[in-house]
């Protein structure tokens, strides 16, 4: 592994540790004793022969949601069998009871003695989902990634563009262009054929642009039905010839969904990183343009560089 892939993992572990830190309130030793074990754990098992060691590490640190899923799948199977178990003590003391002669007082204490063992059941199960419910709010509140699209979210915007502008300010420029992203008329498909129908399409969508854009450039999910892109050493027209090819593929693939093709098309606003941006400025400039494409008549991209 490279000395700049060993460093950029510890950058890694070091962010997320304080994102951790700052989500916990109050923050513990201990808590920061079980990141740092997860941490070697998932370092542990990177193979930096066969894939990109710092991409690896981010997804790794995201899987933290599948471990809570199987604890809740491990938890879950627990509680079942003991009902089972419950199940049949309460078949064998009704069986009992047909077979010999009813005693009252011991078939009522058996009953609560079953009732008293489904409680506490039912009381340890409550309290367990309870703590992997507090532990999934936390991830969330540090994850980079949507929990819908798999693309990166709106946290990992700020913080990308805030990178970004910095090194603009500093006197590099890399021609980055940002494209801000809105579905047309969203609303109404979700009026017509349900969120879940609307979830179909932002997950189609997302997939669409993971497979037109290249790896360097980066995909985020600004909130609702809009996406913003972010191209870098890209010229204008390069950007503007990407952004168009962006809105054909969207409005040309139609989603099957309930045996129905759903069409759907897109607005584009584009701008691109100035010197002096601040990540505010940039957005606002790339939504501007945004604005002006649906006021257009939509499905098309409009360009506003100052």
């Amino acid at each position: 592994m490279q000395k700049s892939d060993l460093k950029a993992l510890v950058e890694e572990v070091f962010a997320n540790l304080m994102q951790r830190i700052d989500a916990q309130d109050p923050a513990t030793k201990e808590q920061v004793i079980d990141y740092l074990k997860d941490a070697v754990d998932i370092l542990g098992s990177i193979d930096d022969k066969e894939i990109d060691s710092t991409k690896h590490a981010k997804e790794a640190f995201d899987n933290k949601y599948k471990e809570l899923v199987n604890q809740s799948l491990v938890s879950y199977e627990y509680t079942n069998e003991k009902f089972e178990q419950l199940t049949l003590l309460h078949e064998k003391t009704l069986s009992d009871c047909i077979t010999e002669q009813i005693d009252l007082p011991t078939l009522n204490e058996k009953f609560i003695e079953i009732q008293s063992h489904m409680s506490d059941e039912v009381k340890k199960a409550n309290q367990i989902i309870s703590q992997l419910s507090l532990k999934v709010e936390a991830l969330e509140k540090t994850s980079n990634i949507d929990s819908l699209t798999k693309v990166f979210n709106r946290r990992a915007l700020n913080t990308y563009l805030l990178e970004a502008c910095s090194s603009s300010s500093d006197g590099v420029n890399y021609n980055i262009h940002v494209l801000m992203l809105d579905l047309d008329d969203f609303k109404e498909i979700n009026d017509t054929y349900g969120h879940i129908t609307g979830d179909k399409i932002l997950i189609f969508i997302s997939n669409i642009l993971r497979k037109t854009l290249r790896d360097g450039d980066k995909i985020f999910r600004y909130g609702g039905e809009e996406f913003t892109i972010v191209l870098n050493r890209n010229s204008d027209e390069e950007s503007n010839i990407i952004a168009d090819r962006i809105l054909k593929l969207i409005s040309s693939n139609k989603l099957i969904y309930m045996g129905e093709k759903l069409s759907v098309t897109a607005s584009i606003g584009l701008t691109k990183l100035l010197h002096g941006d601040t990540p505010d400025k940039l957005l606002t400039r790339a939504d501007r343009a945004l604005y002006i494409s649906k006021h257009n008549g939509k499905n098309q991209v409009s360009k506003v560089f100052e």
